[in-house]
């Protein structure tokens, strides 16, 4: 099984953390901004948090700020689930560890794995690929972007060449989607 890395700043992105880890892949998320931004009380009041704050500090954070908005919109449930996983958020321009694929659901977090991975020394040439879908942030189209991704993994898993069938596979997963699949190629 190739290794995975998964990087993302939406919310509703532990939905495909959770389906692709049932398969039995192996996930990692991390953010890509300068801080962790969970949904506030309107769109543009959010809660910042330092990516040194905890999952568990961030949970009492809202909880004591307005229980009822945060059980409801799905946020505590969210923090709760991913506390378990790990203590905090990992920023993934901190990350040195080697990856074979790299996914993405917002071109704007694209942008940035692509020019950060650009912008480090070659030590090994080793490729990682890079692909981006755009999902929205709310939990139906997390849930539907889940299996999706997840059937497309499955694919390049089972791949005999990955770096020669991964475009025509990308095309495919397109026509089948009715969505457009950014992909690069960088190197270690």
């Amino acid at each position: 099984m190739f290794a995975q890395l998964f990087c993302c700043d939406l919310v509703c992105f532990s939905n495909l953390l959770c389906v692709l880890h049932k398969r039995g892949f192996s996930v990692r998320s991390f953010g890509t901004g300068t801080h962790v931004k969970l949904p506030g009380p309107a769109p543009d009041k959010p809660n910042v948090y330092d990516f040194k704050t905890t999952y568990d500090q961030m949970y009492n954070d809202l909880l004591r700020k307005d229980k009822e908005l945060y059980t409801q919109n799905g946020i505590l449930h969210m923090l709760d689930r991913n506390k378990r996983i790990k203590p905090r958020p990992e920023r993934f321009q901190n990350c040195k560890d080697v990856f074979d694929l790299i996914l993405t659901c917002e071109e704007r977090v694209y942008d940035q794995v692509v020019e950060d991975l650009n912008s480090r020394e070659q030590e090994t040439c080793q490729p990682v690929h890079v692909i981006n879908v755009d999902i929205q942030d709310n939990h139906e189209e997390a849930t539907l972007g889940a299996f999706l991704i997840c059937e497309l993994c499955q694919c390049i898993q089972h791949t005999e060449d990955m770096e020669n069938e991964i475009d025509e596979l990308l095309q495919e997963f397109e026509e089948k989607s009715g969505r457009t699949f950014l992909h690069t190629v960088c190197f270690y």
